[in-house]
């Protein structure tokens, strides 16, 4: 897969318009909702009925009761009762009992709205959240953080909340448009042709602007995943931006995003903003005309004063859900768009997976081969060229050179963090490519130079390495890492919390916690990426005894800088521009003359080397 289509930047939304096939991908997601999303529908029906009532109960009031006309009379039950007696009666009892049924239908509905969109979006922040965790190294290479959290937790609300929230709205105002259009037509199908007419040409505008949504909507995505990102970094590098006085240029940064937010946000409303008085404009035009028309009507005696006055009302009450339907049309479009970029994302492979027929590593006894290996992160331009080096069972290998040499490159394809351009790397004579890739990461265990832990106890962190780990496991991990000295002095011990990223411990403490998860791995492959060049004297010391337990009856890739900490290894192989151009023990190759080796020693310890 080329890198723009992993760029979360460059996303186009091309589906945004095709609606049913959004639906059709959105389905089992609704599905775990149905019930209760039916239900939703059911109750906003009569709930969208009821603002007819006022409308169209207003005739007989105002004919009957207001305009003193001869009440109507009839018999029920041997009594006769006078309409005009009863109106006035029923009426206070009337409009309570209606707000209390449309409070409680209110009530109901925003609860089952909340329900169901929270539901749908848990749902598919599971899913998404699974996604992300299978995408490649290269996929993190490429997005920043900001843009990763918005994607994948910002869209799924979008895409399913506003749904549900926006399905509710359109069902309240169709129906009341529907018991409203219903009075008018109660009251005179020939005004109501004048009106419904109005204001269906009311509602056209809508239909122009969906693609002014979209490209708003998807660059006010992009900017709001570099605001996030700039509150990552400054959380994250606080002390860098402290100690070059860097506050003015990260508050710089953010200005720029919060005025390009804020442009987005009034471009969107230039172009969605004047629908509304457009549509006010409209539909006075229609009640205009509606009014100059019903005087003629009733003067004429075809129309009663009370129909007049109904259906005005029906008119005015009309115009509130024709708003809200044309708001909810935009606010759909809005959502089909988020919709589409979640669904943009499960669309993101991995590069690197399984064969359907791959092998299960379950040892590692014929050694590691790399064979004319080429591998580059951007296209044509090539980190490793023509890389080979054997590496032999239970062996001790050092990777030196100059920095962006390709040392750390070469152990990151061991585990296809990354896969080669060209050539193989083999273990056991067999192309990495061709295992399962759980089990080959399985047999590797990483010590970095900056290990992450993750927030939670010092326990937690070591179970990383072996969950099922029993006691005695982690007691032995403990010991050879050179932790159970560390842990005594802490009040809760190995269930001491260490913070995010480990805060509350030192880098010795907390490069010996990765190594007693790498202990307890007990993976017979280790790479150290210069796992003690960060740390002074006396915690390297310490570091580097926990690093020999480790090594012991392994197969270990060593990269380091300090050439001091790689006497001891097998072979020492040289790296340059991507190239391997030296490959001995330490002995061998500082008795090279001229030899890269030396040089790089000598610059470390001096012109004078004693062989």
């Amino acid at each position: 897969m080329e890198d723009s289509l992993l760029k979360l930047k460059n996303t186009n939304t091309k589906d945004a318009f095709r609606y049913s096939y959004l639906l059709n991908k959105m389905y089992p997601y609704i599905k775990t909702v149905l019930g209760r999303s039916i239900l939703l529908i059911l109750l906003a029906i009569p709930l969208g009925l009821l603002d007819g009532v006022v409308a169209f109960s207003l005739r007989p009031y105002m004919d009957f009761v207001v305009n003193g006309n001869e009440a109507q009379t009839f018999e029920l039950m041997g009594h006769t009762i006078r309409l005009q007696a009863f109106f006035i009666k029923l009426i206070p009892f009337a409009i309570i009992f209606f707000a209390l049924v449309q409070g409680l239908l209110k009530y109901i509905c925003n609860y089952l709205t909340e329900w169901t969109g929270n539901k749908m979006s848990n749902h598919l922040k599971i899913d998404l959240f699974r996604k992300l965790t299978s995408m490649d190294t290269k996929f993190y290479d490429i997005n920043s953080s900001g843009l990763v959290l918005s994607r994948f937790l910002t869209d799924p609300d979008q895409a399913s909340k506003k749904l549900i929230e926006t399905l509710k709205s359109f069902i309240l105002a169709a129906f009341e448009l529907v018991a409203l259009v219903f009075v008018l037509l109660y009251n005179s199908w020939k005004l109501a042709i004048i009106g419904v007419g109005v204001m269906a040409i009311a509602i056209t505008p809508v239909t122009l602007i969906r693609k002014k949504i979209k490209a708003v909507s998807n660059a006010t995505m992009v900017v709001g995943g570099d605001m996030t990102t700039n509150f990552n970094e400054t959380f994250a590098g606080n002390k860098i931006i402290t100690a070059y006085n860097l506050q003015g240029n990260q508050n710089r940064k953010f200005d720029g995003q919060i005025h390009k937010q804020f442009d987005l946000a009034m471009a969107l409303t230039k172009r969605v903003g004047w629908m509304s008085p457009i549509m006010y404009f409209i539909c006075s035009i229609g009640i205009a005309i509606v009014m100059n028309y019903g005087n003629s009507l009733i003067l004429s005696g075809e129309m009663t004063a009370g129909s007049f006055a109904s259906f005005v009302t029906s008119l005015l009450l009309l115009y509130k859900p024709t708003k809200s339907l044309g708001l909810t049309l935009t606010n759909l479009q809005s959502t089909f768009v988020s919709m589409a970029r979640v669904f943009e994302l499960f669309d993101l492979m991995p590069e690197i997976k399984n064969k359907p027929d791959a092998k299960i590593l379950s040892n590692v006894d014929g050694g590691i081969e790399f064979s004319h290996v080429y591998f580059e992160y951007e296209k044509d331009v090539p980190v490793l060229k023509d890389f080979n080096l054997s590496v032999r069972p239970k062996e001790t290998i050092a990777l030196v050179g100059n920095s962006g040499g390709g040392k750390s490159t070469v152990v990151n394809l061991i585990p296809r963090f990354y896969d080669v351009k060209s050539g193989s790397i083999t273990i056991n004579g067999i192309d990495i490519r061709d295992y399962d890739l759980i089990s080959l990461r399985n047999a590797i265990s990483f010590v970095f130079q900056d290990n992450y832990l993750f927030s939670g106890s010092i326990k937690e962190n070591i179970l990383m390495g072996k969950p099922d780990a029993t006691e005695d496991e982690i007691f032995n991990a403990i010991k050879l890492a050179h932790l159970d000295e560390f842990l005594g002095t802490l009040p809760d011990g190995i269930d001491t919390i260490v913070g995010e990223r480990g805060a509350s411990l030192s880098g010795g403490q907390r490069q010996r916690v990765a190594i007693a998860r790498a202990l307890v791995k007990n993976a017979p492959i280790v790479i150290l990426d210069e796992a003690t060049s960060a740390l002074d004297n006396e915690s390297e010391a310490i570091v580097q005894q926990a690093i020999d337990n480790l090594m012991e009856n392994r197969t270990v890739f060593v990269i380091a800088h300090r050439l001091s900490t790689i006497h001891n290894a097998d072979r020492i192989a040289v790296l340059n521009e991507g190239e391997l151009v030296e490959l001995g023990t330490h002995s061998e190759l500082i008795s090279k003359a001229g030899g890269r080796y030396k040089h790089l020693y000598e610059m470390q310890f001096g012109s004078s080397v004693e062989v």
